[in-house]
C-alpha cells in the first residue's frame, strides 16, 4: 500500500517581477536572461506572504481538490530551505492555519530535491500503515536568500508554494530512487547569518545569500537526472515510451532540454512553466503538477516520472501512476 495523489494546490505571490525590472536593478537584459535560463518573470513575496502562509494557502486548495477535511489529515510535511522562523517549524504553522488538529508535523530541507524527498518520506509512513492521509508541501521565499546585485544567481529564483494530498490505496504505484553527492556540495551553498563572522554590523553578507557554480550544477544535472530516471524505470520494469510526462524540477530551461536530449525523448513530454515562475526550488514540482492537473493534461492511469535535483548535491526520481 502506498499513497495516491488525491488533490493538488498552489499559491503564487501577487507581486511579479519581469526581466525588464531586473534590468533596472543591475546590468542585465530580457534577452540575456531568456537566452541563458528561459525565464521571463518570477513571483516575489510581499510582506505577510511567508513560507507558512503560502504553504497553508496551497494546502487549503489541495484539500478542497481532494475533498478531504483538514482534520482528516494525519501527517503534514513541508519541504523548505527558506522558512523565516526556525521554530516552530513551518508544518506546525500550517497545521494551525488550516485546522489540521490531528496531524503530526515536521519540515524537511533538501533544497531543490526537497519536495521529492518529502513525498518519499510520506510514502514510507503510508506504506507502513502508520498514517492514511498526508499533506506534502513545497514552499519557498527564495527572494529572502537572493543577492539582487548578483546577476549570475538572482535572475533564476522566484517564490511560491505547491501541495499534494496523498491517501493510502492498495492499488497505488510509487517507485523511487534517490542519491546524494556530498563532496560536490560546494557547487550550491547558502550560509546562515547567525554565524559569528556575520553578526557584527558592517560585515559583508554576500556569503549568506545563495552562491552557485553554474557550470558544475549544469553538468551534474544533465548527467545524473537521466541516470536516475532510467534507474527508477528499470526498477519498475517500464520503458521510457510508456511515460506520459517527465515532471522535472524547474531549474533552467536548458537543463530540462538537455535531459530530454540525453534521454532521446521528445521535449513535449517534459512540461515547463519556468518562463513564468522561475526556479522555485522545492515548490517547483508541486506547482507544475497542480498547473498540469488544472489544465486537464493528466489522465487517470498515466505513468508520470517526477525528478528533483539540487543542493547537497542531491537528486532522485519517482515513478507514479496518476
Amino acid at each position: 500500500m502506498v499513497g495516491k495523489i488525491k488533490g493538488t494546490g498552489s499559491y503564487r505571490p501577487v507581486q511579479v517581477w519581469d526581466n525588464d525590472k531586473l534590468s533596472h536593478m543591475m546590468e542585465t537584459s530580457d534577452e540575456w536572461i531568456r537566452g541563458r535560463t528561459g525565464i521571463g518573470q518570477r513571483h516575489i513575496a510581499s510582506q505577510g506572504e511567508t513560507v507558512a502562509y503560502m504553504a497553508a494557502r496551497a494546502a487549503g486548495e489541495a484539500l478542497r481538490d481532494a475533498e478531504v477535511r483538514p482534520e482528516e489529515i494525519d501527517l503534514i510535511l513541508v519541504s523548505t530551505m527558506s522558512s523565516e522562523r526556525i521554530m516552530p517549524c513551518a508544518a506546525c504553522e500550517v497545521q494551525k492555519l488550516i485546522g489540521a488538529t490531528g496531524a503530526t508535523c515536521f519540515d524537511l530541507n533538501s533544497a531543490c530535491t526537497g519536495f521529492l524527498l518529502a513525498l518519499n518520506t510520506a510514502q514510507a509512513y503510508l506504506g507502513q500503515h502508520i498514517y492514511k492521509r498526508a499533506l506534502v508541501i513545497g514552499a519557498e521565499v527564495l527572494s529572502n536568500l537572493t543577492n539582487w546585485q548578483d546577476r549570475s544567481t538572482c535572475v533564476l529564483f522566484g517564490d511560491g508554494a505547491g501541495a499534494v494530498v496523498l491517501e493510502a490505496e492498495e492499488d497505488a504505484v510509487y517507485i523511487q530512487a534517490t542519491h546524494s553527492i556530498g563532496k560536490g556540495g560546494d557547487a550550491l551553498t547558502c550560509t546562515s547569518r547567525n554565524q559569528p563572522e556575520f553578526v557584527e554590523k558592517g560585515t559583508n553578507l554576500s556569503a549568506t545569500y545563495m552562491q552557485m557554480d553554474g557550470k558544475e550544477v549544469f553538468k551534474f544535472a544533465v548527467s545524473k537526472v537521466p541516470e536516475v530516471i532510467f534507474e527508477v524505470l528499470e526498477k519498475a520494469g517500464k520503458t521510457k515510451e510508456e511515460i506520459r510526462f517527465y515532471m522535472l524540477h524547474q531549474a533552467n530551461q536548458r537543463i530540462v532540454s538537455s535531459v530530454a536530449k540525453h534521454m532521446k525523448e521528445p521535449l513535449e513530454k517534459y512540461p515547463m512553466n519556468i518562463e513564468r515562475l522561475g526556479n522555485t526550488s522545492s515548490a517547483s514540482i508541486p506547482l507544475l503538477l497542480d498547473e498540469w492537473k488544472k489544465r486537464g493534461k493528466l489522465n487517470p492511469g498515466d505513468w508520470i516520472v517526477l525528478s528533483g535535483f539540487g543542493g547537497g548535491l542531491t537528486y532522485g526520481a519517482s515513478l507514479m501512476r496518476w
